[in-house]
């Protein structure tokens, strides 16, 4: 029997998640569990911050696109390829081209790997440069200023803040501010 082998599926944007069950469903039912291992959408754990508020949520790393880890046949490309929201495997015309395992690796797929250490999570707020926002902590706390950068590296927002009477930069964390409503 040929070795299983990730392939990369293009979908409808928003389809992903029905394309894999769908793909699983026909797994189940025409047995080939044997020969189409697994179905991933992969995901990342994104830290979003809104109204100074942290939370973990789950992101689509790549919207439109679905992880397929199969015996490439004709049965298996069939059942694949014929799955309604499936528009085609990636790959130069219609061959469908499995991922290397150094593609796998940061996908957290394949060999079970862990992702560098020191890797930090995205970080989506709801303000940007230009926006006014409060301080809701620290030494700062209820100081109201315009944002003047964003440091997503070093997870700070930088603010002009009037002290005495002249503007001051300070940077503060994101947890500490909220998008002034």
């Amino acid at each position: 029997m040929a070795e299983a082998k990730w392939y990369v599926i293009h979908t409808y944007s928003g389809y992903e998640k029905k394309v894999k069950e769908d793909i699983e469903k026909t797994v189940a039912n025409r047995q080939l569990e044997e020969e189409i291992l697994d179905v991933r959408v992969p995901l990342e754990e994104v830290r979003e911050i809104k109204n100074g508020v942290a939370r973990m949520v789950p992101h689509k790393l790549f919207p439109g696109y679905v992880l397929v880890n199969m015996v490439m046949n004709d049965k298996t490309w069939y059942v694949v390829r014929n799955t309604r929201g499936v528009t085609g495997f990636v790959g130069p015309g219609s061959k469908p081209v499995p991922l290397t395992p150094e593609e796998l690796w940061p996908l957290g797929v394949g060999d079970g790997k862990e992702a560098p250490s020191g890797q930090k999570a995205r970080v989506v707020v709801d303000f940007e440069k230009g926006d006014m926002v409060v301080v809701i902590a620290g030494a700062w706390e209820g100081v109201e200023g315009a944002v003047q950068a964003v440091n997503v590296q070093k997870q700070t927002v930088t603010i002009m803040v009037d002290l005495f009477g002249r503007d001051i930069p300070v940077e503060i964390g994101f947890a500490e501010v909220k998008k002034k409503r």
